[in-house]
């Protein structure tokens, strides 16, 4: 609802400049992401992420069926995220979106982003840095909309959800499994270089 809700209000606010949309969109998302981790981790951990639960198995030896759990409330929620935002906005509740995101650049910036985010998060708990976790993350999503070509999904559930609001943060369809094979990729990259630099003990 915060990616998209923003996205909306950014093409509504500045339709004549794609640059400040672009910086409405990160700033509201980043802020956005900050208070949500802020609030809900202490109640259940704010796993809105399958990429950032998977990787959590393989770094810590959580049961695979405990992240299992999880991934359909998360494509759920960012689903019905979207379905809310276009409401808010009286636009169609189901629109699917006509943002055509496949090439080769944006393949590699999600690679990238989904890798940057997992080391991220994934480091700071090694280094007993875990207080921090809100506000780098905020940060560094904020960032990588503007040093990936991508504009940093680096989440399966929200690209999904994304899909559904034709809008200036939606994605096609089509483009949305392409996507998805690049943040796998991208979180097997951050699991392998966490577990190079994190400290000999357990990430959390």
């Amino acid at each position: 609802m915060i990616v998209v809700g923003s996205g909306i209000a950014a093409q509504q606010l500045s339709p004549t400049d794609i640059g400040l949309q672009l910086l409405e969109n990160a700033l509201v998302t980043g802020v956005g992401l900050f208070f949500l981790i802020e609030v809900l981790g202490p109640i259940g951990g704010a796993e809105f992420n399958p990429i950032v639960s998977l990787a959590k198995v393989a770094l810590t030896g959580r049961p695979l069926v405990d992240a299992l759990r999880y991934i359909p409330f998360q494509v759920a929620g960012c689903i019905s995220g979207a379905i809310l935002a276009n409401a808010m906005f009286a636009l169609p509740v189901v629109t699917f979106s006509t943002h055509q995101r496949v090439s080769g650049p944006h393949f590699l910036s999600e690679v990238i982003a989904t890798a940057g985010l997992v080391i991220t998060i994934f480091l700071l708990v090694a280094l007993d840095k875990g207080k921090w976790i809100a506000a780098a993350v905020a940060a560094y999503i904020t960032g990588a909309y503007f040093f990936t070509s991508s504009t940093s999904f680096a989440n399966p559930a929200i690209t999904v959800g994304r899909m559904f609001s034709n809008s200036f943060a939606g994605i096609a369809p089509s483009s949305v499994l392409f996507f998805i094979a690049a943040q796998v990729v991208g979180g097997i990259v951050g699991v392998l270089i966490v577990r190079g630099l994190a400290p000999r003990k357990e990430v959390a």
